[in-house]
C-alpha cells in the first residue's frame, strides 16, 4: 500500500508518516501494558530455571531480588526445576516425526507433485537443521509456555543463478525458519485462543542501528533496550529500581526498537498490510508478503507452539509456574534445616556481660585448645542447649520431593529407588508409558506445529521458487540423489505423519519389538526361511547399517537392478545384461518398476521408456534361458 499525497502544496506524506507512526507506537504501548502480567511471569520462570530463585514480584509488577533479612541467613538454591525441564526436553526431543504428503487425487500429476513435496520436506529436515530449530523453540515453550516459528523467504539464500545489469549476484532464494521468543510477539488481544483469530500482530525486536541502516537505509539513534520487556531504559536506572544483576535481565546497547505490524486481509485491505517502523521512522508499508494460508490467502508468517493450553488465552502455560511454589518451600526448608545444623555444630554461647573478652569470642569462637579467661566472681560462659533437628524438617523435605514428581508428571525411573527389583518387563513397560502420559499434550502440540511449518514451507516454495532448485537427498544404501524442481511442481499441501506416537518408542523398545516379531516367525517367508533382503532390512532397522558390506550377492544384484532403473529414467540409457548378472533378480526388479506409479509418471513424459525396459527384460530372459540350458548340459 503506497502512501497517498492528496495535495503537493502541503507535505501530507510526512504528516501521514508521523501520524501513522504515532498511532502504531501508542498501540504497541497499550499491548505492552495488557501483557505486563505475562512478561513478569515469564521472567520469573526464566529466573527459577537458571537458578536465580530468591526473587519476587513487587507492587509495580517488576521482578526484583529479595534481600537477606539477617546477615546469617542461609540463601542457597537447590534447583529441581532445571532437571525436570531438561528431562522433559530430552523426552520431547524424540518427537521428530517423518512427514508425508498426500496427493490431491490419484492423477499422475498429483502423485508426482506429492512425491516432490515429500522429498523437499525431507531435504529441509536434513539440510535446514530443522531438528535444532525445533529444539530451541521447544525450550522456550517449556520454560515460558509459548514459542513461535517465523517462516519467511530469503532472497539472498541458496545458490547463485546469475547476475543483474549491475553485476550483482542473483540467488535462487530459500526458506528461513527462525525461532521467536514470546517476549517479541504482541497480539491485539490476549483472550484469543489461536493465532489466526487475531486481527493484527506486532513483532517487536531490538536490532542494532547499523543493521537498520543497511537494511532500510535509515539512520536512527541507538539506545539501551531490555530484550525481555523491550523498554528503552538506561542501565543506570536498574539499581535505583531495585533490579539485581542476578536476575534474568539483558540489555542491548545501541539498538533500535523495530516494530513489524501484520494485519490480516479485510474489506479495506484485501491483501492485508505489513508496516515496519524502526525507532520513529516508517521504513516500509505494503501488503502481506506471503501467500501462506489455504486457498491462496495471505496471512501471518508465524506458527505458535505451546506447552499446555489455557482456556480463552493466547498464551500457553508452562509447568514451571506450578513448580515455583514447591521450589520456594523446598529452598526454605533446606536453608532452615542447615541453619539449625549450624547452631547445633557451632553452638550458642551464653556469656555474662563484662565477664570476658566478648569481641575475641565473637571473632574466634571456642577454638580447640583455647584458654577462656573470665572475671573472678562472675558466672562461667556456658553453651546453651539447641536440641536436635525436628523430624518435621525431614518429613516435609520428602513430601516436597514427591510433589515435584506429582506436579511435573515426569520422573527418571532409573534413579527412582521405590521401584522393586523383581518387576517383570511388562510391568516396567507400563510404568514407562504411565510416566510419559503427562507429556502427550506437549508432544501433540509439537507435532501439530511441525505440520503447520511444513504446510507454510510448501506454500512459500510454490510462491517464490521460480528458478529451478537442486535438492540433495540421501537415498537407499547411502546413495546421494539429486532432484530438480521448481514452485510449479508443487500442487498439494496435505501433510500428515508417517509414524505415530514416538515418545515411548525408544531404540531399545524398537529393537525388542523387532526381535519379538522375528522369534514369532512373522518375518519369515512362506517356506519358513528368512530371506537375505529381510535380513538386511532387520539389520538396518536395528541400527546396524554399517554392516552393509556383509550383504550377500542377491541383495547386491537387486540394488544393481534399481540403479539401472534410475539410469534409464535420468539418462535414457540402460546397461546391457552381462554374464555376472542374476537374471531372475534383475527381471523381478524391472517388472516391479514397470508396475509402479513412479514409472507411470515418468512414462507420461518419456513414452519410450517402456519399450527400452521391455527390450532389456527380454535380453535378461534370453540370458537366463541360455544359462539354464548350460546347467542342464553340465549335469548330463
Amino acid at each position: 500500500m503506497k502512501k497517498k499525497i492528496k495535495n503537493k502544496e502541503f507535505n501530507l506524506e510526512e504528516e501521514f508518516e508521523k501520524e501513522y507512526v504515532s498511532k502504531v507506537l501508542d498501540d504497541f504501548k497499550n499491548r505492552q501494558r495488557d501483557r505486563k502480567a505475562f512478561d513478569t511471569k515469564w521472567q520469573m520462570n526464566i529466573n527459577y530455571y537458571i537458578g536465580n530463585q530468591h526473587c519476587a514480584i513487587d507492587g509495580k509488577g517488576d521482578v526484583v531480588d529479595n534481600p537477606k533479612q539477617y546477615y546469617w541467613e542461609e540463601r542457597e538454591v537447590y534447583n529441581h526445576i532445571a532437571p525436570i525441564i531438561e528431562l522433559r526436553l530430552s523426552k520431547l526431543s524424540k518427537v521428530r516425526p517423518t512427514l508425508n504428503v498426500i496427493p490431491f487425487s490419484d492423477n499422475v500429476e498429483d502423485v508426482s507433485s506429492a512425491k516432490v513435496s515429500k522429498k523437499i520436506l525431507s531435504a529441509i529436515s536434513y539440510d535446514g537443521n530443522l531438528s535444532k530449530t525445533l529444539a530451541e523453540g521447544t525450550t522456550w515453550s517449556e520454560i515460558c509456555g509459548t514459542s513461535f516459528y517465523k517462516i519467511g523467504w530469503n532472497n539472498k539464500a541458496g545458490k547463485v543463478v546469475g547476475k543483474d545489469s549491475l553485476g550483482v549476484d542473483i540467488y535462487e532464494g530459500d526458506i528461513e525458519i527462525d525461532v521467536v521468543n514470546p517476549f517479541e510477539i504482541y497480539p491485539d488481544s490476549n483472550a484469543y485462543q489461536n493465532i489466526d483469530d487475531c486481527a493484527s500482530i506486532i513483532h517487536a525486536r531490538a536490532i542494532h542501528k547499523d543493521v537498520v541502516k543497511n537494511m532500510w537505509g535509515v539512520e536512527v539513534d541507538g539506545k539501551d533496550i531490555d530484550i525481555f520487556t523491550l523498554d528503552i531504559s538506561p542501565r543506570s536506572n536498574y539499581a535505583t529500581n531495585g533490579y539485581s544483576s542476578n536476575l534474568a535481565k539483558k540489555v542491548k546497547k545501541d539498538h533500535v526498537l523495530v516494530l513489524e505490524k501484520y494485519e490480516l486481509p479485510t474489506t479495506n485491505l484485501p491483501e492485508g498490510r505489513l508496516s515496519i517502523i524502526a525507532g520513529d521512522r516508517l521504513v516500509y508499508m505494503g501488503e502481506l508478503p506471503y501467500v501462506n494460508y489455504q486457498n491462496k490467502k495471505r496471512g501471518y508468517p508465524f506458527v505458535k507452539q505451546i506447552s499446555n493450553s489455557m482456556p480463552n488465552c493466547f498464551w500457553g502455560m508452562s509447568i514451571v509456574e506450578r513448580l515455583i511454589p514447591i521450589q520456594k518451600s523446598y529452598n526454605a526448608i533446606k536453608n532452615r534445616k542447615h541453619e539449625f545444623l549450624n547452631r547445633i555444630s557451632m553452638g550458642i554461647l551464653a556469656v555474662e556481660d563484662g565477664s570476658c573478652d566478648i569481641e575475641n569470642l565473637e571473632e574466634e569462637g571456642l577454638t580447640p585448645g583455647k584458654v577462656l579467661v573470665y572475671r573472678n566472681g562472675s558466672n562461667m560462659p556456658r553453651m546453651l542447649s539447641t536440641g536436635n533437628v525436628p523430624l518435621d524438617f525431614q518429613y516435609e523435605e520428602k513430601q516436597l520431593l514427591n510433589e515435584f514428581i506429582e506436579i511435573s508428571g515426569v520422573s527418571d525411573l532409573i534413579s527412582t529407588k521405590s521401584i522393586s527389583g523383581n518387576l517383570s518387563g511388562t510391568a516396567l513397560q507400563l510404568l514407562i508409558e504411565q510416566d510419559e502420559v503427562r507429556l502427550i499434550n506437549s508432544a501433540e502440540n509439537l507435532k501439530d506445529c511441525v505440520i503447520q511449518i511444513a504446510k507454510m514451507v510448501l506454500r512459500l516454495y510454490k510462491q517464490f521458487a521460480t528458478f529451478p532448485h537442486t535438492t540433495r537427498l540421501i537415498g537407499k544404501n547411502g546413495t546421494v540423489e539429486l532432484m530438480y524442481w521448481q514452485g510449479s511442481n508443487l500442487a498439494t499441501e496435505d501433510v500428515v505423519f508417517e509414524t505415530e506416537y514416538e515418545l515411548t518408542q525408544s531404540l531399545a523398545q524398537k529393537r525388542s519389538s523387532i526381535m519379538e516379531a522375528l522369534h514369532a516367525g512373522l518375518l519369515h517367508d512362506e517356506n519358513g526361511k528368512l530371506s537375505n533382503g529381510m535380513r538386511h532390512k532387520i539389520l538396518s532397522e536395528l541400527g546396524f547399517d554399517i554392516w552393509e558390506n556383509t550383504m550377500d550377492e542377491k541383495t547386491l544384484q537387486g540394488y544393481q537392478a534399481e540403479k539401472e532403473n534410475v539410469s534409464l529414467v535420468i539418462d535414457g540409457v540402460i546397461n546391457e545384461p552381462t554374464e555376472i548378472d542374476d537374471h531372475a533378480t534383475h527381471i523381478n526388479e524391472h517388472i516391479c518398476f514397470i508396475l509402479s506409479n513412479d514409472f507411470k509418471i515418468q512414462q507420461k513424459e518419456k513414452p519410450e521408456l517402456e519399450t527400452k525396459l521391455l527390450e532389456h527384460i527380454r535380453k535378461h530372459k534370453m540370458f537366463n534361458q541360455i544359462s539354464k540350458q548350460i546347467e542342464n548340459i553340465e549335469k548330463e
